[in-house]
């Protein structure tokens, strides 16, 4: 996975293929492919679960013991664009990409639904009235949108911490 990582980081995920993941771990194809039968596809999503994992401890680490809603959310919000920003290739493969992975599904792996769970506890800091996977769903897509576009060079460099002060803001009103 950490090959595949790196690769994907490097030269972008469809540089990933069987054949230059196998040759760079000095396995066969067949022997890949006996452990990843879906073959890239498998690999993507063990990469992306690999992702989610880490996401979901960084905004667990970065979270701490804060108490007040806007440091908690100060904390959400840097963790989770700082992951984007430090693995964009990661990062896009577990939103952007198809893979066989499913959010909000019975089948949805517990990686995936630990990651939500530690945005759901995070926005539970918020006085909104409304249910908290709602109020977890919609600022991850506030963040989700920061992320994306920041990643695509759409916002200024220069105006993250600007942004993140916003958002802050304006969930803590």
């Amino acid at each position: 996975m950490r090959t595949a990582r790196r690769m994907a980081e490097a030269d972008g995920w469809e540089a990933v293929t069987v054949r230059r993941l196998a040759d760079a771990i000095e396995y066969s194809q067949p022997v890949l492919y006996g452990h990843f039968p879906e073959g890239k596809a498998g690999i993507a999503a063990a990469v992306a679960l690999e992702g989610f994992d880490e996401l979901g401890e960084r905004i667990r680490t970065r979270r701490g013991r804060a108490r007040a809603p806007r440091e908690v959310m100060n904390r959400l919000a840097e963790a989770y664009l700082d992951f984007a920003e430090e693995w964009p290739a990661t990062y896009g493969l577990m939103f952007d990409a198809p893979t066989t992975l499913a959010f909000a599904v019975e089948e949805t792996p517990d990686t995936m639904k630990q990651a939500f769970e530690e945005i759901v506890t995070s926005v539970s800091a918020l006085p909104v009235d409304a249910a908290k996977e709602t109020v977890a769903e919609v600022v991850w897509s506030a963040l989700h949108g920061q992320a994306t576009l920041a990643r695509n060079k759409r916002l200024l460099p220069q105006h993250k911490a600007a942004r993140l002060r916003v958002l802050v803001d304006l969930l803590n009103t």
